[in-house]
């Protein structure tokens, strides 16, 4: 009897399992620690050993760390990007995570200045109490505010773009050791190349915002058909000022029917007490109706009946602050032995919107992608930054998905997802696996050229290196 082939996807699951079994042998044994100049990333799929790690808690330490070193180096923060962009082999890597001190506050004019490497949940935590919050950030609390603007991140907020438009204006250490003051006032080149540069310039040290309003913000949740999403969004979400948030999920595996989530300005009773979402929660709900969505047979009816059909239902009326500060510990995969959860990320001129989600759905069903769903979201131009993701008024499909596959697989859809944004005039987010080819890359950022003149002034021997920078602006 001939053997049977053993796929690429099984082939991984085989190695996991052995490794698995092995861990579980050895359950009890003096095993060696962690090696605490290996860096990784959210994913786990990024582990990268530098020579040399500091952990800076004022601009003057990493002044001092710069300068008493010759060598490249690297910059991390909550470590939420996922392809190496927060590390380089053999590099210094400055670990921001204990810059995380408030500055000043200036509650009257609604501005803060806050070290780098404070997470938006500790800063929504000084603001609370003056019923202020942060004016544009993810979804999700964990992140760092200088990790933030490296990648210029955007969430779901109606009309505000991307956070650098609540950026006021930064600090940023050069390969020198000498400290700048950047605004869009303030050397504005160098500013706008800063953010969304994922440390390729700098290291960005502190950051002054704009802040917004804690008001109370009510749930309405709808679906709506796929063609009629854009008209939807116009006439419902950004034609109404009181909108505060705005998304739309697709789910598998036909992602055509959008459930449009919008939180709108309200004075309703209150249906949540706490203000803020309490700390260390317990996720396991959520993390087995991930887990279950997303590996079990009949997943499409555990969607509607657990996740869907609770948010068409349940009323929900919430202080801003407490919709903003959702653990991303409620996606941890419950089997993190065998798989880890990526993003992707596109953004689509308005007019090919529907086209591109057509063909999206089309790639991921041949290549049956394990997504587990899409969610849209939508910004005005950023005319601001460099390399800018939305040159023009784009929606975004950010895409989470279960990886267990190989990387060659993942590598392959991946790039022909890609060319299906830039065939639609779009661009893809660079926080994420670097699957893209240098090609594609400079198609999607043509600007790359004007940022590595830029470097080639503010960093000419080249220190400020990582993994993104290393395949697509090689010294």
């Amino acid at each position: 009897m001939p053997a049977t082939p053993i796929s690429a996807p099984d082939r991984q699951r085989r190695r996991l399992l052995k490794a698995a079994a092995l861990a579980g042998a050895s359950a009890g044994c003096a095993c060696s620690a962690p090696d605490p100049l290996v860096v990784d990333d959210v994913s786990q799929l990024n582990p990268i050993r530098v020579a040399q790690l500091a952990t800076p808690a004022s601009t003057a330490q990493i002044q001092q760390a710069l300068r008493e070193s010759a060598g490249p180096v690297s910059i991390g923060g909550a470590r939420f990007s996922m392809g190496g962009q927060v590390a380089m082999a053999d590099s210094l890597h400055l670990d921001m995570r204990g810059m995380n001190r408030l500055v000043w506050l200036d509650v009257a004019g609604r501005h803060a200045r806050v070290q780098a490497g404070m997470r938006w949940r500790d800063l929504q935590e000084i603001l609370d109490p003056h019923d202020l919050a942060v004016k544009v950030m993810q979804s999700y609390s964990d992140f760092s505010v200088g990790g933030s603007v490296s990648v210029n991140c955007h969430g779901r907020y109606v009309g505000a773009g991307p956070v650098v438009e609540s950026v006021r204006a930064l600090q940023l250490v050069g390969a020198d050791g000498n400290v700048r003051e950047l605004s869009r006032n303030k050397d504005a080149a160098l500013f706008r190349a800063v953010v969304g540069g994922y440390g390729g310039l700098g290291v960005i040290s502190e950051v002054e915002l704009d802040l917004a309003v804690n008001g109370v913000i009510a749930r309405h949740a709808q679906r709506v058909t796929l063609p009629d999403y854009p008209a939807f969004f116009r006439d419902q979400v950004v034609g109404n000022p009181a909108v505060v948030l705005h998304n739309a999920d697709l789910a598998p595996p036909d992602f055509d029917q959008p459930l449009a989530v919008s939180w709108i300005a309200s004075d309703a009773k209150l249906t949540q007490s706490e203000r803020l979402v309490p700390r260390k929660l317990n996720y396991a709900r959520e993390q087995n109706l991930i887990w279950a969505a997303s590996e079990l047979p009949g997943s499409q009816w555990l969607r509607e009946r657990y996740a869907e059909e609770n948010l068409l239902r349940e009323r929900a009326v919430v202080h801003r602050n407490f919709e903003a500060s959702l653990d991303t510990a409620s996606l941890e995969p419950r089997t993190r032995i065998f798989s880890t959860y990526l993003l992707q990320e596109y953004f689509i001129p308005v007019a090919a919107f529907l086209p591109f989600a057509r063909r999206m759905a089309d790639i991921l069903r041949r290549y049956q992608v394990n997504a587990l769903n899409i969610s849209i979201r939508h910004s005005p131009p950023d005319t601001t930054t460099l390399l800018a993701w939305a040159p023009t008024e784009v929606f975004s499909f950010d895409k989470q998905r279960s990886s267990q596959s190989a990387d060659f697989a993942t590598r392959q859809w991946t790039q022909h997802l890609i060319n299906a944004a830039l065939d639609a005039g779009g661009r893809y987010y660079l926080p994420y696996r670097l699957h893209a080819t240098p090609d594609q890359f400079l198609h999607a950022y043509p600007e790359a050229a004007a940022f590595a003149r830029i470097k080639k002034q503010v960093d000419p021997a080249y220190r400020f290196r990582n993994q993104l920078w290393e395949k697509y602006l090689p010294a």
